[in-house]
């Protein structure tokens, strides 16, 4: 059998937990945030995880980590 390979787009986005998880940036952090309260903007800096119904597609493009 071959090796899976890394989806190297998901692997340069993705952060994988020790638990199993995975970290990921958030959206709605580019650009317009005159419109967003400084608690929203205060929460999206950083890595948040990601929600468990994506866990398990996000681990078959990234299955060697």
């Amino acid at each position: 059998m071959p090796k899976m390979k890394t989806k190297k787009s998901a692997a340069k986005r993705f952060k994988r937990t020790a638990n199993g998880g995975f970290k990921s940036g958030n959206s709605f952090t580019s650009h317009r945030f005159h419109g967003k309260t400084k608690k929203q903007r205060r929460q999206l800096r950083g890595l948040s995880m990601m929600d468990k119904s994506n866990v398990s597609r996000y681990k078959k493009m990234v299955p060697a980590k």
